[in-house]
């Protein structure tokens, strides 16, 4: 097993990555279910392929589940979904000193801290991340949020989870595509910090890909670790530290609000794409060579992950693209900064990129076949 501590101001919390901690939830998860009654928040999918071990793990600790179900998809991160988890909460008498657990993808890990970080001013809860998205990036760092009609994640708030289960095991239930979509955000760390796990991703990325056990240990954690050192120096994304791990996500946002948000393109998929437009658009002002732009481009590419903006078929121009980022939430006094690369494993955060040559590019980018 694999332990990595994220080390913040006054607290911590330990994120483990191995196979088969849900089949010893109650012991890993022994200080936090201190009723006799737990409560799970869980995708649907999740609880039909995890579900009867969890239950199995607490009764025999002589606990019983309580679950709240949540349908994939991020339609469920809304105010209605809010609203209706909360009230439960409120319902089964959970109070501050108590803890929720979360298991499922990104969306029930985000609803799900939401949730318990306006309970009563606040209840602890457990990430169980089940997809590999959800272990190496949304279940570790405390931002939690829902959607709105005007944007992604624009509500919400920053909530430490008590402890993150990463179960390695829970990724053999995975689609190949939501594989594919997670994967993305563990090359991502390679590119904006470490070029040595970038090049060991471009010979072992594969092997990942098709859940190698020990390399898809190495692969998660060194993922974590990447994000719990930038997270301890910048909890709450004020130095411009934190902003980094956005690398992707501003192009990648623009691609999933123009194709609504929908499966046409996963989130890690939108990110993909982005890292490959910031790439581009890096060595378009110089500051990154073409041959580095281009062997980020193929690493993403032999992973399966979608590479060309053109092949969205989008009904856009480069300025639409632009007008969904002016709803970022990285916007500040009307600038919108972007993370840029120097080189593989040098991002840097940029204050002073024209939108309108953006927009150019990315006029540029649509008619690529």
């Amino acid at each position: 097993m694999a332990v990595v501590k994220v080390e913040l101001a006054g607290r911590s919390y330990d994120v483990r990555v191995a196979s088969n901690l849900l089949e010893n939830i109650a012991v890993e998860a022994a200080h936090f279910d201190r009723k006799q009654s737990v409560p799970v928040v869980a995708d649907r999918n999740a609880r039909k392929f995890h579900g009867s071990v969890i239950e199995q793990a607490f009764a025999d600790s002589g606990k019983q589940v309580d679950w709240f179900d949540v349908e994939s998809g991020e339609s469920s991160k809304s105010w209605q979904g809010l609203q209706d988890l909360t009230g439960w909460l409120l319902e089964r008498g959970v109070e501050r000193g108590d803890h929720v657990f979360a298991l499922g993808g990104g969306v029930v890990g985000d609803l799900t801290g939401f949730a318990c970080a306006i309970l009563k001013r606040g209840c602890g809860f457990v990430q169980i991340p089940t997809t590999l998205l959800a272990q190496v990036d949304s279940s570790v760092g405390g931002k939690t949020a829902i959607n709105t009609p005007a944007g992604k994640n624009l509500i919400g708030a920053f909530h430490q989870p008590s402890l993150v289960l990463a179960d390695l095991a829970t990724l053999s239930t995975l689609p190949d595509r939501e594989m594919r979509a997670g994967y993305a955000e563990v090359i991502k760390y390679g590119i904006l910090g470490d070029e040595a796990f970038f090049h060991w991703l471009e010979k072992n990325g594969t092997d990942v890909l098709q859940r190698d056990p020990a390399k898809l240990e190495y692969a998660v954690a060194t993922s974590v670790s990447a994000k719990a050192r930038i997270v301890a120096q910048d909890e709450r994304e004020t130095s411009g530290v934190r902003a980094l791990l956005n690398l992707g996500h501003t192009f990648g946002h623009a691609l999933e609000a123009e194709t609504g948000f929908s499966d046409r393109l996963l989130h890690g998929e939108s990110v993909a794409m982005g890292m490959i437009l910031a790439a581009r658009y890096s060595a378009r002002r110089d500051l990154l060579t073409p041959s580095d732009a281009q062997r980020i481009a193929a690493s993403i590419a032999q992973a399966g992950l979608p590479g060309e903006v053109s092949a969205l078929g989008l009904e856009c121009d480069g300025a639409t693209l632009v007008s969904h980022m002016l709803h970022d939430k990285k916007m500040d006094a009307g600038t919108l900064p972007f993370v840029l690369l120097r080189g593989i494993g040098a991002a840097f955060l940029a204050q002073d990129v024209d939108l309108s040559d953006v927009a150019a590019f990315l006029d540029e980018q649509l008619q690529v076949h």
